[in-house]
């Protein structure tokens, strides 16, 4: 199998599975039929917001690249828009108006990753030169431009392709599954790996099917709002259940699985930084790399699952309609999102 972008593909990679041009990876899963069995799931009516409020974490421990929005009012800062009188030249109005503006981090809370966000060096010619291309071959520099090529061609920068606009085009509504990683593993930083997960899912008597959007509840955002926007890194570090993403028997899993989405309530799903293998050449982010890389299955971080983890968990459930589309911002990479759970 080739296309017009790569001779070879990662072995175990799902690249042109879904056609030589797919930007939507396992979202394609996510047929009409997957969306009816979601709606399925649905009997009390009862809806939960996934989404922390987005100035959490607060400050920029937990990622020092990333800060709060700032929220400010349009307009000069001598009339700022806000509490204002609407006025015209030839008539008078009762109206008082706001209107704001926000410059944000679009992966500082709760997120959805896009396939432009990981990528990796990897030999897609068969030349022996490694190119650092991304899901499905996208290329650098080609398809995800970065300022320093954007002045050098005279286009826009960001992700022409694989850009998180694919995904809220394509609508992320489908059968969400949660795991209750907090009960087993409690508040101190376990790593978990494939038997540790297969207990879980027999204990708890979880059933993952093709489509199904997997959500890992572990308390991190629980710890993160009792913080109240002063987050100990120290703390956090050493807090909760994260996926080993070294262990190729989970990420194994997680592929025959053919979950669309994977989701969690901590920071990065996986353990960062992951345990340094013997070999020269590897990932950094290996979960990251399987997911984003390969099989094309967007990651969700920093959600905020506890409310709907006690009710599930109180009605014996696992199951539930599941709407969490992103922002459907042209070439970015990543996007906050306010999932609603309804069951």
């Amino acid at each position: 199998m080739s296309n017009p972008r790569w001779t070879r593909r990662p072995e175990g990679s799902t690249w042109g599975d879904f056609g030589p041009d797919d930007e939507l990876g396992r979202l394609n899963l996510i047929t009409p039929e997957k969306v009816r069995a979601a709606v399925a799931e649905v009997r009390e009516g009862r809806t939960f917001c996934l989404s922390l409020p987005l100035d959490r974490p607060g400050g920029n421990v937990v990622n020092a690249r990333r800060f709060p929005p700032v929220l400010v009012p349009t307009g000069p800062a001598e009339t700022p828009r806000y509490n204002a009188l609407l006025c015209h030249d030839d008539a008078s109005f009762v109206d008082v108006v706001c209107d704001d503006k926000v410059e944000i981090c679009l992966q500082y809370s709760t997120q959805w990753d896009s396939f432009a966000h990981v990528g990796a060096l990897f030999d897609v010619s068969g030349t022996g030169r490694p190119e650092p291309v991304y899901y499905n071959g996208f290329r650098a520099g080609i398809d995800i431009v970065g300022p320093k090529d954007a002045a050098e061609r005279g286009i826009p920068s960001g992700a022409r392709r694989l850009g998180i606009q694919n995904a809220a085009a394509h609508g992320v509504q489908g059968r969400g599954v949660l795991v209750d990683l907090l009960s087993p593993f409690g508040e101190d930083r376990h790593l978990v790996g494939y038997d540790d997960l297969m207990r879980v899912l027999e204990a708890q008597k979880v059933v993952v099917e093709e489509g199904d959007i997997l959500c890992l509840y572990t308390g991190f955002t629980d710890l993160i709002m009792a913080m109240d926007g002063a987050p100990d890194p120290d703390r956090l570090a050493r807090a909760c259940a994260v996926l080993d993403g070294r262990d190729t028997k989970l990420l194994d899993w997680i592929a025959d699985s053919r979950i669309s989405a994977l989701v969690a309530d901590n920071y990065a799903v996986e353990q960062l930084p992951a345990r340094k293998l013997a070999a020269n050449s590897q990932a950094s982010m290996p979960l990251h790399h399987h997911c984003l890389f390969k099989l094309g299955v967007p990651l969700g971080e920093l959600w905020w699952l506890s409310g709907l983890a006690a009710r599930l968990k109180a009605t014996g459930r696992s199951r539930f309609l599941l709407t969490a589309p992103p922002l459907r911002l042209p070439g970015a990479v990543g996007s906050p999102v306010t999932p609603i759970a309804t069951v």
